[in-house]
């Protein structure tokens, strides 16, 4: 007979919370999505939901972190180099503006949002900046992105990045996708040229 550690149980109720959390944000909105709401999709007790966590926010924020780092991890990189960094930044941004629970986190809650895109930089952004700044580090080893602080390159690539998906829709009048896609390339192929 096989056993289930605790870990392994806990993992999967926080994911089986987490999907909860997603399908009460596509079904109702951000503003409606109750804790109670998310134990009763998700099978569990309140008390299960808050032994892991405290409020509906906490739990937003780990949906944002896993649905991040999710479209990281479908992205890989493709090499050294700038190429197939400006490359996989571009995709992370594009499966992260295609997907319907992120956007609706960050256009719904915005107080949520701003919190995490101004005053602090959350867990997958984290996540995202150690990322880029090993492949820029790599890609500055290779020759081909300029010296500098590869943390500090980091960080202003993904504000640019961070701006193009959060004003995407706003300006999509003017720069209708691909076109977005190839101005967002540009603009990171130009800063981190060497």
């Amino acid at each position: 007979m096989m056993s289930i550690s605790n870990e392994e149980r806990s993992s999967s109720v926080e994911e089986r919370i987490l999907d909860a959390a997603a399908d009460g944000v596509l079904a109702f909105g951000v503003d409606r999505v109750t804790l109670a709401e998310i134990a009763r999709r998700a099978a569990v007790s309140r008390p299960t939901v808050y032994r892991r966590f405290p409020d509906t926010r906490s739990i937003l924020s780990a949906l944002l972190t896993r649905r991040i780092t999710h479209a990281l991890d479908a992205a890989p990189s493709a090499g050294v180099g700038r190429g197939p960094l400006v490359e996989r930044i571009v995709e992370v941004a594009q499966l992260v503006r295609r997907d319907d629970v992120v956007m609706s986190v960050l256009h719904q809650a915005p107080d949520l949002a701003m919190f995490y895109l101004s005053e602090r930089l959350g867990t997958s952004q984290q996540i995202l900046l150690d990322t880029v700044a090993g492949e820029i580090k790599s890609a500055q080893d290779e020759g081909s992105v300029r010296r500098g602080d590869a943390r500090q390159l980091a960080a202003m690539s993904l504000l640019i990045t961070q701006s193009t998906i959060l004003s995407a829709q706003m300006v999509e009048p003017i720069l209708p996708g691909e076109d977005l896609v190839a101005e967002l390339a540009l603009a990171l192929n130009g800063y981190l040229a060497s």
